[in-house]
C-alpha cells in the first residue's frame, strides 16, 4: 500500500471581548517528521502578526512555535495548514514482543548496564500532571497482563477493555478531570481514554507516552465532507524495545492500531506537554476559543475552496 496524502487545516479563533495588552503563546501545531510520515509543506499564519516569533523544538523533539504580542488586540486567529504523506506502519506480530515483566525490569533503575533507549523511555514511566499512578489503575489493568504476556499483546487487551467498558461522552469531562474519576464514571473523550491507558501502563512499570494529532473521519455515504467538522485526536504509544521502532501506537477510543488514517503532531508525557495552544494573556475576557479542524484526503476528493483561503479568511466551518 502506498502512502496516503492529506491536506490539514487547523484554525483557532479567539474573540476576547475586551483588549488584550500583552500575550505570550506556545504552539504545538507543526507535525513531527517520522519514518512513516513525510511533511510536504506546512505553515502557521497568525493574525495579528506577533511582535516576535521563534520556531524550534521542545524537550521531546516536537516542533514548537513561540510567539509574543506586545500591542493591544481584541481577537487572535492562528491558522495551521499542512500537506502530509503517511505510509503504512503497522507493527509486526504483537506476540513477538518481549514479555511485559522483562520490559518492566529493563526500565527499573540499574546503574550497571544502562541502555540509552531504555533511559530515554523512562521519561514516560513516572507520574506527570495529568497522569497519576495509583494502585487502582494497576488493578484495573492486571487481567490484561498475566505472567509472561508479550507486552504488546497486553497493551492491545487493555486498549480493547477500555473501548468495551467506557462510553464516549464529550460532556462528561474537562481537560482537568482526574484519571481516577474517569475510571469510576466510565465516560470521557479521547484525551481521557489516552490518559487512562497511559496511567494503567505506568502503574505496571511500563513506559507509555501521549500522542496528539488528527484522525481522518468519513462523512456519511452520499454526504459532503464538512469543512471544520473534524477535531484533534489523542492516542497512546507503548514502549516495546526491539519491536519495530521500539514504540507502538494504540488508539483506545477506536480500538485499533493507528496506521495511515492517523496523522501525528507531537508526543509527550501527557496533554499538558503538547497542548496545541498554551500561554498567558494580560487583559481580555474569559472567552473560549473557536476551533475548526479539517482533514482532507488529497487522493480521494478535490480540495474545497475554503481550505485554500488566505490566513485571515474564515472557513465555512469556523
Amino acid at each position: 500500500m502506498d502512502s496516503v496524502r492529506y491536506h490539514v487545516l487547523h484554525e483557532t479563533r479567539y474573540d476576547y471581548g475586551s483588549p488584550v495588552s500583552l500575550s505570550q503563546q506556545q504552539l504545538h501545531l507543526s507535525p513531527r517528521i517520522l519514518d512513516w510520515q513525510r511533511v510536504e509543506e506546512q505553515c502557521i499564519d497568525i493574525d495579528p502578526a506577533p511582535t516576535w516569533r521563534r520556531d524550534g523544538q521542545d524537550a521531546f523533539g516536537n516542533p514548537v512555535t513561540w510567539v509574543a504580542f506586545h500591542a493591544p488586540h481584541e481577537a487572535l486567529v492562528i491558522r495551521s495548514v499542512m500537506t502530509i504523506a503517511v505510509s503504512p506502519h503497522l507493527p509486526g506480530d504483537l506476540e513477538d514482543s518481549l514479555p511485559w515483566e522483562l520490559v518492566r525490569d529493563r526500565l527499573a533503575y540499574d546503574a550497571t548496564e544502562p541502555r540509552p533507549e531504555d533511559l530515554d523511555a523512562t521519561r514516560f514511566l513516572f507520574e506527570s500532571p495529568h497522569v497519576r499512578i495509583k494502585h487502582e489503575l494497576a488493578a484495573y489493568a492486571a487481567d490484561c497482563f498475566p505472567p509472561g504476556t508479550p507486552v504488546l499483546v497486553g497493551a492491545q487487551r487493555l486498549m480493547a477493555k477500555i473501548f468495551d467498558e467506557f462510553e464516549f461522552d464529550p460532556e462528561a469531562t474537562t481537560v482537568s478531570t482526574p484519571v481516577l474519576e474517569v475510571l469510576e464514571n466510565k465516560r470521557g473523550v479521547c484525551q481521557d481514554f489516552a490518559h487512562l491507558m497511559i496511567a494503567c501502563l505506568r502503574a505496571l512499570g511500563l513506559a507509555a507516552r501521549y500522542v496528539s494529532g488528527y484522525l481522518l473521519t468519513r462523512p456519511p455515504p452520499g454526504k459532503p465532507r464538512l469543512i471544520g467538522a473534524d477535531a484533534s485526536h489523542a492516542w497512546v504509544s507503548v514502549y516495546a524495545p526491539g519491536h519495530g521502532h521500539d514504540w507502538v501506537d494504540f488508539d483506545p477510543t477506536n480500538n485499533l492500531l493507528p496506521n495511515t488514517e492517523h496523522i501525528t503532531l507531537s508526543f509527550g508525557r501527557d496533554f499538558s506537554d503538547i497542548s496545541p495552544l498554551r500561554g498567558i494573556i494580560l487583559g481580555g475576557g474569559g472567552t473560549e476559543p473557536d476551533v475548526a479542524v479539517t482533514v482532507f484526503p488529497l487522493d480521494e476528493e478535490e480540495i474545497p475552496h475554503g481550505l485554500l483561503a488566505g490566513p485571515a479568511d474564515k472557513t465555512d466551518g469556523g
